[in-house]
């Protein structure tokens, strides 16, 4: 949980994508909205290279589980995206992989777009 919500936290300060990039395992699997899914953080970091960036963009885990071993989890929770004229909700899920070091990078992350939530 500490992992996704200091992700969120990065996301608006430097960006989406800077955050994103930040925390993505190297083997990490975005999957895009009527599009292939995006393999490899080089792949992902190639995709947004001519993109702009957002912080408009937040989220909020609602459950996290990890693997008995504590090696591997995932968070699931909603997001909301404002912008000049309307805002977007949905929910994610990401699985997260624990590093060498210790620290928490996601191996997967996807979600969709939702009707605001109560």
């Amino acid at each position: 949980m500490n992992a996704d919500v200091a992700m969120n936290a990065l996301a608006g300060q430097k960006g989406f994508h800077a955050a994103l990039l930040e925390f993505a395992d190297d083997s990490v699997i975005k999957p895009n909205e009527g599009d292939l899914p995006v393999i490899g953080k080089k792949a992902i970091e190639a995709k947004w290279a001519n993109k702009p960036d957002t912080k408009q963009i937040s989220w909020k885990p609602i459950r996290v589980e990890a693997s008995k071993q504590g090696d591997f989890g995932y968070s699931f929770g909603y997001w909301t995206f404002v912008m000049k004229d309307t805002t977007l909700y949905g929910n994610y899920c990401t699985v997260w992989k624990k590093q060498k070091d210790g620290s928490w990078k996601f191996v997967f992350d996807g979600g969709n777009s939702t009707p605001k939530p109560y």
